[in-house]
């Protein structure tokens, strides 16, 4: 995935503003966060683009349009990351309020931020292919499954590893099209029997605990269990000694910290966010609505 750039105007502020500071924080974080894109560290480019977010909430004008250029530029990011971690519910969560900030923005400057409404609904068109592929392959890949299921039980030791992966794929597959707590059992199954062939715990078995852990953590109420759980296979992520596995546990445990999308002052702001885009649509059309009839008469 590429971020897109969207060109600011900070020129507009005085050099030494607070406001500038704030906007010029948040795209600090968002740079870091383009060098872990790249690197397909994702889940500590989310890390970063959640903090940028919070930054962001210290901004005193939701009106100004510069603030809302950066709140549109990470709104996207955070939507990519998800998609590209293939959490497309939370990726269409995103463009909701991705979109509501945008319209307002093309209302007000359509040369300017036209082409971004049209990059976002590509974004969205993507989510939908992805969404219904994702629903064709489970069909194929649960029907794999129980084919290995049916070997492992006949000894056949060659299975197992195929079924684990099989499990994990199926365990993929539901979890992007929504459906969490199926999606937590067959990563429970492909767990439990990668564990009974290796007899211990393997970079294989960290990495699928992992992807587990952020399953659960888009069901609230299972956080607490998320944080356990990678709390509980950090020590072996360190013995293993592979510092990308270390990092993704890490990453995951700031995102559940930050809880942004929980947190009242998230709420409220997003709440404002979208008061001011009503507010400026009613504007507009009520200021249309006086030409048009100035014409008329």
């Amino acid at each position: 995935m590429n971020q897109i750039e969207i060109p600011l105007m900070l020129e507009k502020f005085d050099k030494n503003s607070g406001d500038v500071a704030i906007l010029k924080e948040a795209l600090n974080c968002r740079d870091t966060a383009e060098q872990l894109i790249a690197e397909e560290r994702y889940m500590d480019a989310m890390e970063r683009t959640v903090a940028a977010l919070k930054i962001l909430r210290d901004f005193p004008d939701f009106y100004n349009v510069e603030f809302r250029a950066v709140l549109v530029a990470l709104l996207f990011d955070l939507s990519e990351i998800h998609f590209a971690l293939k959490n497309y519910k939370q990726s269409e969560k995103e463009l909701e309020i991705l979109f509501k900030v945008l319209d307002n923005l093309v209302k007000t400057d359509e040369q300017r931020f036209g082409k971004y409404h049209i990059l976002a609904m590509e974004l969205s068109t993507r989510i939908l292919r992805s969404r219904k592929k994702a629903m064709d392959l489970l069909v194929k890949q649960q029907i794999n499954a129980g084919l290995l299921y049916e070997k492992v039980n006949a000894g056949v030791v060659a299975a197992t590893d195929k079924l684990v992966d099989s499990l994990r794929n199926v365990g993929q597959l539901l979890a992007s099209t929504g459906d969490l707590k199926a999606a937590l059992k067959f990563y429970a199954e492909a767990i439990k029997y990668s564990k009974k062939r290796t007899g211990r715990v393997t970079r294989k078995e960290i990495r699928m605990t992992i992807e587990m852990a952020e399953i659960m953590m888009r069901v609230r109420t299972m956080r607490p269990r998320a944080r356990r759980l990678l709390n509980a296979i950090l020590p072996h992520a360190i013995a293993q000694e592979t510092i990308e596995l270390e990092r993704d546990i890490l990453a995951l445990i700031e995102v559940m910290d930050a809880d942004i999308e929980h947190e009242n002052t998230w709420k409220a702001f997003i709440h404002k966010i979208s008061n001011v885009a009503k507010s400026k649509f009613k504007k507009g059309e009520t200021k249309n609505e006086t030409i048009d009839d100035s014409r008329q008469s």
